[in-house]
């Protein structure tokens, strides 16, 4: 289960979304992100569900690995569904079980907040799997270059949020290894209830913090030997450039924007 999570996790591959500049990827990412919530009717979904569809084939990426990357959500997602579902007042009640009732506004609300979800992930998941976490650390440092005129930290935090990205995979692995070790110590995580499922799992945190500042450490300390500076004089051997793609991926992500608004307010 916890190898199935890709976000944070770099799928090399040789395609028109892996050669767009991370720039674009990004922006495009966060009007994505934007436009899910403007959404208001099915029609909506299909044209998101279109780009999405657009993109993964693009990206040759297997939409099998992606797929893969919700299951560890699914519980969240369904629990969204469902809260949505009995929670969510409506005129048009469908049917009552106890004190919950199910309205057609509800399932449509439900419906609507886990297709959200499933896209949310899904587009920072391919951000994540076409952009290598250097590419990811320039374009972010690149795009917040502006607030440097107010002394803002802008190389420093695109570092950080870079590493604590590119770190979730390899704490997911070392948790695994964690979790395998102590299972064959006799160790049981997968009987009792949901609370002693919980409590079985605190034995983890110590070893899984250790080995997390272990690595923090490391990195450090290699960082500093090969005299890492970043920011200001720092060079590049790849220089973030513009091409004809990115203009072709912002075209395309303002015809999708104009479909949803349009289909949203008139």
């Amino acid at each position: 289960m916890l190898k199935d999570i890709t976000v944070g996790q770099y799928y090399p591959a040789d395609s028109p979304i892996h050669r767009l500049d991370p720039r674009t990827k990004l922006v495009i990412t966060f009007l994505f992100i934007i436009i899910i919530f403007f959404v208001r009717y099915y029609t909506g979904y299909i044209y998101i569900l279109a780009f999405m569809m657009l993109t993964i084939a693009l990206s040759k990426i297997p939409v099998k690995y992606i797929l893969k990357g919700l299951k560890p959500l699914m519980f969240i997602i369904l629990l969204t569904f469902f809260i949505n579902i009995f929670f969510t007042p409506g005129e048009t009640e469908l049917f009552s079980i106890w004190f919950l009732r199910v309205t057609k506004e509800g399932l449509r609300q439900g419906f609507f907040m886990a297709l959200r979800l499933v896209f949310l992930v899904t587009g920072t998941s391919l951000l994540t799997l076409t952009t290598s976490p250097i590419a990811l650390t320039d374009g972010i440092e690149l795009l917040l270059k502006p607030l440097r005129a107010i002394r803002f930290p802008s190389h420093e935090l695109a570092m950080m949020m870079t590493i604590a990205l590119r770190f979730i995979p390899t704490l997911l692995e070392e948790t695994d290894k964690i979790m395998k070790a102590q299972m064959a110590r006799g160790a049981d995580f997968e009987s009792g209830n949901l609370i002693q499922r919980a409590k079985s799992l605190v034995p983890l945190l110590v070893p899984l913090f250790i080995s997390a500042f272990r690595r923090a450490d490391d990195l450090a300390m290699a960082m500093e030997a090969r005299c890492y500076r970043g920011g200001e004089n720092r060079t590049r051997m790849k220089v973030l450039t513009m091409g004809r793609t990115d203009y072709y991926a912002y075209a395309v992500t303002a015809v999708l924007i104009a479909c949803v608004l349009l289909n949203t307010y008139l």
